[in-house]
Order: C-alpha cells, then sequence, then structure tokens
C-alpha cells in the first residue's frame, strides 16, 4: 500500500493513528489529512524527535495498518468460509430429516 492510498482513506484510519499517538489530538490528525509531509512534521512537533525518527514511526504505523487490514481480511474470509460450511451442514441434515420421514 502506498502513502496515497493512505491519505485517501485517512478518515477511516483516524481513530487508529489518535490511538498509536496519544498525544496527537485527533482535530490534528484531522487537520493532517493524511499528508505524509505533515504528519512527520507534527510528529517532530509534539514529540521533540529527529526527521528520521517521525519517518520511522509513520512507516511503523503504516505497516502495522497494513496488517491489521491483512489480519481482517483473512478473518473475514474465515466467517464466510464457516456461514458457507454451516448452510451445507444445514442442508444435509435437512434432506437426511426429509429422507427418513418419506419412508
Amino acid at each position: 500500500m502506498n502513502w496515497d492510498r493512505v491519505e485517501g482513506q485517512w478518515k477511516q484510519r483516524r481513530g487508529k493513528a489518535v490511538r498509536h499517538w496519544g498525544k496527537m489530538m485527533n482535530d490534528e490528525l484531522a487537520a493532517i489529512a493524511g499528508k505524509y509531509e505533515e504528519l512527520v512534521g507534527r510528529l517532530q512537533e509534539r514529540y521533540g524527535i529527529a526527521t528520521e525518527e517521525a519517518r520511522g514511526q509513520v512507516a511503523r504505523y503504516k505497516e502495522t495498518v497494513e496488517q491489521l487490514k491483512e489480519s481482517n481480511g483473512k478473518l473475514m474470509d474465515l466467517q464466510k468460509d464457516m456461514v458457507a460450511r454451516e448452510k451445507t451442514g444445514r442442508n444435509r441434515k435437512d434432506k437426511l430429516r426429509a429422507k427418513k420421514k418419506a419412508r
């Protein structure tokens, strides 16, 4: 995922950023609107860290968001698979019951 996609989905990701950087306020993150350099600058300012450290934090944040998104996708796939299996299992049981009643 490139940073342009993070910027485009900033409203959805802002909550994770608030939890990630406790000193950053939600309205500050809203004003940043996902702009990479703006975020790096605010982190430097708020935490008193060097540019490279701020960029490293942003990179780690991005990796975390990507991992969470991937994990969520896998969970959704598992849930869909479980629902499909339940339906298949119910259909089989219903068919067996119908056969028994028909006898």
